[in-house]
């Protein structure tokens, strides 16, 4: 049988579960994830996992922070002045934006507080410092 290598595009479905058994995100009832193997396309834990892998193979990984979405960074959450939104904008805890920095990068943040004349934003990808453990089942290679 064929083992994915790198380069190879492949089909997957899988589940994500946090560390208390939570899942986070799942491929049921949808079409499988389909990336190319080995380019950086998912997390790194995830990429390493599918190699060498057979169509109909299941297995379980767990990745740990480092090969998932790494360490929180208190360096990504910020305070911004209200008075620096939009006039017709209310934020809201939950709500996401895009910002851009210096350099032209677009990044997410979500804002987790609003206090009186400011907003606290959290650039940190919502899974970071997190170890994940994921389901896979490798549906197809190079369809």
């Amino acid at each position: 049988m064929q083992k994915v290598q790198k380069g190879d595009k492949v089909n997957v479905h899988y589940h994500g579960k946090l560390a208390d058994g939570s899942v986070f995100d799942s491929s049921e009832g949808r079409e499988p994830l389909a990336f190319i193997a080995g380019e950086g396309q998912v997390i790194k834990g995830f990429d390493d996992a599918v190699l060498s892998m057979e169509i109909g193979d299941k297995k379980t990984v767990e990745i740990p922070v480092l090969y998932a979405y790494g360490e929180r960074n208190d360096d990504m959450v910020m305070e911004f002045p209200i008075s620096d939104f939009p006039a017709d904008m209310k934020p809201e805890v939950g709500m996401e934006l895009q910002m851009g920095d210096n350099a032209g990068n677009i990044f997410a943040v979500v804002i987790v507080e609003v206090k009186e004349e400011s907003v606290i934003l959290d650039g940190n990808h919502p899974l970071a410092g997190h170890d994940l453990t994921f389901e896979i089942e490798l549906v197809s290679i190079g369809e």
